[in-house]
């Protein structure tokens, strides 16, 4: 592995929490960001949504504002997602956001909303574009679906990935030159492997060395995402759609800082009729297993046609909040707990090493009582973090314990039989 220089990602790890925006010209036909691919739709076809896009109801201060509220603490726009379409007045293509009926420059707008609200800059740029006329058509693009190794020889004669190599480093530029200070940059992503005698691309498709390299002298503060197929130059790892079960590890072996992105329903783009979205238990659940795992969590909503949150996002934006607001002391700062405290049945632990405080996550609320280990003779006090009222604990050979087949070394939190009015309630454990 090469070395790449690193991020700043101390802020990183104490946020946890931050908002993906996918938005693109996908959001008129509604039903996925993939529609170019899954629907094989060819440039002229997907013309009419460029020619048409004006999102007349774009108000980014409200967004930064849902954002603020639920917790987040940094986002992440796509600036280009893989049907090529720029979200800002790039002076590198036609195909952008001025020259569409909107005619503003979306992405500074965005910036400009969400850092007045506080959160740090992140941007989303996809590698893939099947738009411009250099990237070479491959198994994932709209022309090459179901093709054969020599159609799509034929349908790349005239292509030329080092033209398109430099429309990628032009951009990239252009986005860490005007935007100010970017915190994340976001690329996705490499598939570098074969599929029906087709190639897909990686590394030297991408030129990722020299893009690492123009990254981080423009921006030496930014965090990279490891997308770009290049071992060592990602300064966080990110699953996509599954939570890990166990702190994440780089590829050296080592602890990584790490960044889980989700999605409120089954797409990343506005999709109208998409059904299998998430309940407000699911969600928060999500974000206390990230951080209990020392991860991130990147929920993602994307916007209508018409420049707004969904209103299912909203309500899930909104269920953070309430939650967010009694419990962030849970979620800032913290991370795994140490080894020495084993979770117990159906809850999860976070850890804040500074303050030495641990947050019991309650997620399938209990008949009167948890038991737990590694906690005997450790505690000073023990509330709920919703209201700060006194958990009540007992210890050693009492009655209720006396059950247990092991009881040295374990404690019994004395429960509520309701369970309090939060989707998660959160003991906190105050140590001696």
């Amino acid at each position: 592995m090469g070395s790449y220089g690193h991020g700043d990602t101390g802020w990183f790890t104490h946020d946890r929490f931050g908002m993906f925006i996918h938005w693109g010209l996908y959001a008129m036909p509604a039903r996925h960001e993939w529609i170019r691919n899954r629907e094989k739709i060819n440039d002229a076809d997907y013309l009419k949504f460029f020619e048409l896009f004006n999102p007349d109801r774009f108000d980014p201060r409200r967004w930064a504002k849902a954002a603020a509220a639920a917790g987040m603490k940094y986002f992440v726009f796509t600036t280009k997602h893989h049907e090529g379409f720029c979200m800002w007045d790039t002076q590198y293509t036609d195909y952008k956001i001025t020259n569409t009926p909107y005619g503003r420059d979306i992405l500074a707008e965005v910036v400009e909303a969400f850092r007045a609200e506080g959160l740090k800059v992140g941007f989303y740029h996809s590698l893939l574009d099947w738009h411009h006329p250099h990237f070479t058509v491959d198994f994932l693009h709209p022309l090459g679906i179901d093709k054969t190794p020599e159609e799509i020889a034929e349908l790349n004669r005239g292509r030329d990935m080092a033209v398109y190599r430099e429309y990628l480093f032009n951009q990239t530029r252009e986005l860490l030159t005007n935007y100010g200070k970017i915190d994340i940059f976001w690329y996705d992503f490499s598939y570098n492997r074969t599929q029906n005698g087709v190639p897909g691309k990686g590394a030297t498709d991408w030129g990722s060395e020299e893009l690492i390299k123009l990254i981080r002298s423009l921006q030496p503060d930014i965090i990279v995402d490891n997308r770009l197929d290049l071992p060592g130059s990602g300064d966080i790892v990110t699953p996509e759609q599954w939570t890990p079960d166990e702190c994440v590890i780089d590829e050296s072996g080592r602890p990584a800082v790490w960044e889980g992105c989700q999605t409120f329903s089954g797409s990343w783009g506005y999709h109208r009729d998409e059904t299998s979205w998430k309940s407000a238990k699911q969600c928060i659940d999500l974000l206390i297993n990230h951080v209990s795992r020392s991860g991130n969590l990147l929920m993602n909503v994307g916007p209508t046609s018409r420049g707004e949150f969904d209103y299912r996002a909203l309500e899930r934006l909104d269920d953070y909040a309430k939650w967010m607001e009694l419990h962030s002391r849970a979620i800032y700062g913290c991370g795994a707990a140490p080894a020495e405290f084993p979770e117990p049945r159906d809850c999860r632990y976070t850890w804040n090493p500074e303050t030495g405080r641990l947050y019991l996550h309650i997620m399938n609320w209990p008949f009167r009582h948890i038991f737990v280990r590694g906690l005997a003779d450790r505690i000073r006090y023990a509330q709920f973090l919703h209201d700060g009222s006194e958990v009540l604990y007992s210890k050693g050979q009492d009655h209720m314990l006396s059950y247990c087949r092991n009881p040295e070394g374990m404690l019994c939190f004395e429960l509520p039989v309701i369970k309090p009015p939060v989707e998660v309630p959160v003991i906190e454990i105050i140590l001696k």
